[in-house]
């Protein structure tokens, strides 16, 4: 894979500082508009076919209300998206030596009233989740709309982050952190860096 996949818009010595010194780093203005288009277009075109996150092998879960999609090849707009984490990852090995392989990823839509309550993506390195990274790909957002994530950085402090348009909210897959409650559609694309194969 070529450098150029990894956008000029990231400053990876910036995502490498902040994700040193708190755990987490945000990317502003990550995509160019047209390719936010694209992907917004390619993402609502298959919500028919997202399905409840909250039903994990059959078992209702009460600490999401999500729904998602799982990114295949088949979803060539957001693959653009995995790749460019993936040669992010690269970085990530050299600066702090996670031994990330894969990158698996999926859409997730919040409708008015949805929420996904305290956890962590890899609790007491219990998967191979590195680091997650949530893009916002809805084309618009008010303050007033709720949909924060809510995160604990690594020094304990607490953060809300809005999910604003073109952004992306990166950090390590162990930190607690959370959802919340949606008053309008929230739509985004949430991946783990992992140092083991995606499950998928």
């Amino acid at each position: 894979m070529e450098a150029s996949l990894v956008p000029k818009s990231w400053n990876v010595d910036q995502i490498l500082d902040d994700l040193d010194q708190h755990g987490f780093t945000i990317i502003d203005h990550a995509y160019s508009l047209e390719y936010v288009h694209q992907l917004v277009k390619e993402c609502t075109s298959h919500l028919n076919e997202f399905r409840d996150a909250a039903i994990q092998n059959g078992v209702v879960s009460n600490i999401r209300s999500d729904h998602i999609l799982w990114i295949n090849e088949n979803l060539a707009i957001a693959q653009q998206h995995i790749q460019a984490l993936f040669q992010l990852s690269q970085s990530l090995n050299r600066a702090f030596y996670l031994g990330i392989k894969d990158v698996e990823a999926h859409f997730a839509c919040y409708n008015a009233g949805e929420f996904y309550a305290l956890h962590r993506d890899n609790p007491q390195g219990k998967n191979g989740r590195m680091i997650s990274a949530v893009y916002y790909l809805h084309e618009q957002w008010q303050d007033d709309w709720g949909g924060k994530l809510h995160l604990q950085d690594k020094n304990n402090i607490w953060h809300f982050i809005e999910p604003k348009p073109n952004r992306i909210a990166m950090f390590q897959s162990d930190l607690l952190h959370e959802v919340i409650e949606a008053k309008h559609q929230r739509l985004s694309i949430t991946a783990w860096l992992r140092s083991d194969n995606a499950l998928l």
